[in-house]
């Protein structure tokens, strides 16, 4: 009877996977996607879900102590766990069975313990930073160690009251991340060896928690991230500062609580956070310098992030954890919603994925400036904790990371 009802489950599985390949679907390889902006590629995805939500295809539970979310490419899903205070990389296939899982070593044990850092998958190998500030890549498909760097401590660099908070960087063959260092800011490893490229000179600041960003105009790359005292744009090939543009808080001091990852659309970069509200700042066309657009203290989203569609900002405040709407181009509030709790959010297929932290009520939301349209939801039943990882939509499944389990509904259109 069981060997029945697991011939079931596998054939099921079978369909969606095949279902999925023929359907557009695509890989979500890093944090917040594809392209860092929340934004998944895949298609053919369900407009509404039934009344107790979409179907849960299978949970994987012993993920330890965390708030990772999962990195999806080449038929497997990566996340990151704190058992017994060492940090481990799970490798996880598409039926929900482990793979391999690896150590990377002591993981943050203070404030808020556990795993932070999503991977990131590039050519064959996974990059991982603990919230101790040890880098580490791995063999994407047998979990082999390659090297490991303590940026922190290789560069002097110091650490915040929450760890480290960040998910690497790979541009071209440099890993980019925040040790937080003497001259050293923002460092570039080799991706092959872990050795330095380059680091910041001149740039001293500390680490934020912020996941850092490329961007290309007129020609030239620039890495653009945010320190605890500044938004920053750095030549993404020397380590030379271009800009920065300091940050302040409602009383006009900095922070260094700042984990919101940039959002980028046509010279122009968003940079959203508890203690400043939203600031749009435009990139000069010779990518040397930056200028203020607009300021608004309304949306403030504490690390949920931000996602950008047809000129128009999603995200939910920190204040009421009202769920919000803005005009990219004037900052103007298009609508602010009361709505259970603050959050996160995805996007996919032209719908928004929000999943807020209180409940852990996951809803299926229809993007429009006018309201804040809510079409189905239903609250996640498996994990303890806080509801802090992001939802990942990739190969038609919405990807729900709650403590210790991670859930994997089918979200494909029928």
């Amino acid at each position: 009877m069981k060997s029945e009802k697991l011939m079931k489950r596998m054939l099921l599985i079978l369909v969606v996977v095949l279902c999925c390949s023929s359907a557009n679907a695509a890989d979500w390889p890093q944090w917040r996607g594809p392209s860092r902006d929340g934004k998944s590629e895949d298609t053919g995805l369900m407009k509404s879900w039934p009344q107790e939500g979409p179907k849960l295809l299978w949970s994987f539970k012993g993920l330890g102590k965390g708030f990772s979310t999962v990195s999806v490419a080449d038929g497997l899903i990566y996340t990151t766990g704190m058992i017994d205070n060492d940090g481990w990389l799970f490798a996880i296939d598409l039926q929900g069975n482990l793979v391999w899982k690896k150590n990377y070593g002591p993981e943050w044990r203070r404030s808020h313990p556990g795993a932070r850092s999503t991977p990131t998958i590039e050519q064959g190998s996974v990059y991982v930073m603990s919230g101790n500030g040890t880098v580490a890549c791995f063999d994407a498909k047998t979990g082999g160690k390659k090297w490991s760097v303590d940026v922190v401590g290789k560069f002097d660099g110091k650490i915040g009251n929450w760890g480290i908070s960040e998910s690497v960087l790979i541009d071209d063959n440099n890993l980019i991340c925040t040790p937080g260092g003497q001259d050293a800011a923002v460092v570039a490893l080799d991706k092959r060896t872990g050795k330095t490229v380059w680091t910041t000179k001149g740039l001293s600041h500390a680490s934020a928690h912020c996941s850092a960003i490329v961007v290309e105009i007129a020609g030239k790359k620039l890495v653009v991230t945010v320190t605890n005292t500044a938004v920053v744009g750095i030549d993404a090939e020397t380590g030379t500062m271009l800009w920065q543009q300091e940050n302040k808080h409602h009383k006009d001091k900095p922070r260094h609580v700042n984990p919101n990852t940039l959002l980028y659309h046509d010279n122009c970069i968003h940079y959203a956070s508890r203690f400043v509200g939203s600031t749009m700042l435009r990139i000069s066309d010779d990518a040397a310098g930056i200028s203020g657009v607009w300021s608004n203290k309304a949306l403030d989203p504490h690390h949920g992030g931000t996602i950008v569609i047809d000129g128009y900002i999603y995200g939910a405040s920190t204040k009421g954890g009202d769920w919000m709407c803005l005009d990219w181009k004037t900052g103007e509030v298009m609508y602010q919603t009361e709505w259970l709790g603050k959050g996160s959010l995805a996007y996919a297929d032209g719908m928004l994925y929000c999943y807020e932290e209180d409940k852990g009520t996951v809803a299926l939301v229809r993007p429009s400036p006018k309201e804040f349209d809510i079409v189905s939801s239903f609250e996640v039943g498996e994990g303890t904790g806080k509801h802090w990882a992001h939802p990942v939509v990739s190969n038609c499944r919405l990807y729900i990371r709650h403590g210790d389990a991670l859930m994997a509904f089918d979200v494909m259109a029928k």
